[in-house]
């Protein structure tokens, strides 16, 4: 599997206030050699790697440093395994590498996990089995305009933006999927109920200055430098996914989830504000033995702190109480380990119930 492949760079990256400083840390073929030659693998691995492969994202990404992150807990806290990152496209190729057993553990967006896994929307005929090792943090649909423009035409449901003029994301970009998804579910059209704009997301920033659009969206962790960017202009204003449309889209999506943007996460947000989200997780193969699986949770939760300080928006997030908002089961290995630490479980979460 991955012991073949060649080595990446680890990367430790620290974001504050959204701005990212990445570290790159060589690090050399002949030293992981040395340290996967030296050592027997962990408890139960005999027949598997002890060379693991981490596909992450692009390195401006997040996901590159947080796999950075994971690996150097690996190599610094599990005898005899090693672990390296795979720069990738993110998530798409990464459910596709761990399809072809090129990649070991795979961060990716719930929504491609979940239509991996039940072989629909970019995998239609082509299932990727998978679990989840972790659950991460959540990529939380805001949808956005400026106060002056919800003052002027009221903008208190998502339905709200009907008959305006919405940038939906770049073309092809997973923000764009995401916001298709979401006009799915609520049975609008976003070429006939809005005027559809196609703008990255520092250009919907700039034509909600400019007065080009009413509202756009963000598919995004929390604290997006982007939107932290924009309200330093002009106070924003997020629209709220209603009851009966976190209803509809959830229900008719299963891997969107209820969720709540707190007051003060934006300077000039006052009140809570109720979207939905996508949950990042660590998949793996359902081949990878529950005693490796168990060894991986188990030191990848216990040092959660290392990832958390290359992206600290996400930590309040990487708790086992996360774990519900896993789109395919879990891994046995980390069912374990949860249930070890007194975390109980959903039985439609546990491996063989079919996702």
């Amino acid at each position: 599997m991955s012991s073949g492949r060649r080595q990446d760079h680890v990367v430790a990256c620290r974001t504050r206030g959204g701005a990212q400083t990445i570290v790159t840390c060589a690090v050399t073929c002949a030293a992981v050699c040395a340290t996967a030659c030296s050592s027997s693998g962990p408890p139960g691995s005999d027949d598997e790697p002890n060379r693991l492969s981490i596909a992450t994202g692009t390195t401006s990404g997040i996901y590159y440093p947080v796999g950075g992150a994971m690996s150097e807990i690996i190599n610094g806290e599990i005898d005899g395994l090693s672990a390296s990152v795979e720069a990738t496209g993110a998530s798409v190729e990464n459910m596709r590498l761990l399809g072809r057993g090129d990649s070991d553990l795979a961060i990716a967006q719930g929504d491609v996990v979940y239509q991996a896994y039940h072989a629909n929307g970019e995998f239609t005929g082509d299932a990727i089995e998978s679990q989840s090792l972790m659950v991460l943090y959540p990529n939380v649909y805001h949808a956005v305009s400026l106060a002056s423009v919800h003052a002027d035409i009221g903008l208190d449901c998502f339905g709200d933006i009907a008959g305006h003029r919405f940038s939906v994301g770049a073309a092809g970009s997973g923000n764009e999927l995401a916001t298709n998804l979401v006009f799915d579910a609520l049975d609008l059209s976003p070429e006939s109920d809005i005027t559809r704009e196609q703008y990255a997301y520092a250009d919907t920033a700039r034509a909600l200055l400019e007065g080009e659009i009413e509202a756009g969206s963000w598919v995004v962790g929390e604290e997006h430098a982007s939107l932290s960017e924009l309200e330093a202009t002009s106070p924003i204003h997020l629209i709220p996914v209603c009851d009966d449309e976190r209803e509809q889209v959830t229900r008719r999506h299963p891997f969107y989830r209820t969720h709540t943007i707190r007051a003060g996460t934006y300077a000039t947000v006052e009140h809570d504000v109720l979207t939905i989200a996508l949950w990042n997780v660590v998949a793996v193969s359902p081949e990878m033995s529950e005693e490796r699986g168990y060894e991986l949770a188990k030191t990848l939760y216990e040092n959660v702190d290392a990832i958390s300080q290359v992206y600290d928006s996400g930590a309040r997030y990487l708790t086992l109480a996360s774990l519900r908002n896993s789109p395919v089961p879990l891994h046995p290995g980390l069912v374990r380990y949860a249930e070890e630490q007194g975390f109980t479980v959903p039985e439609e979460l546990k491996p063989g119930t079919g996702g």
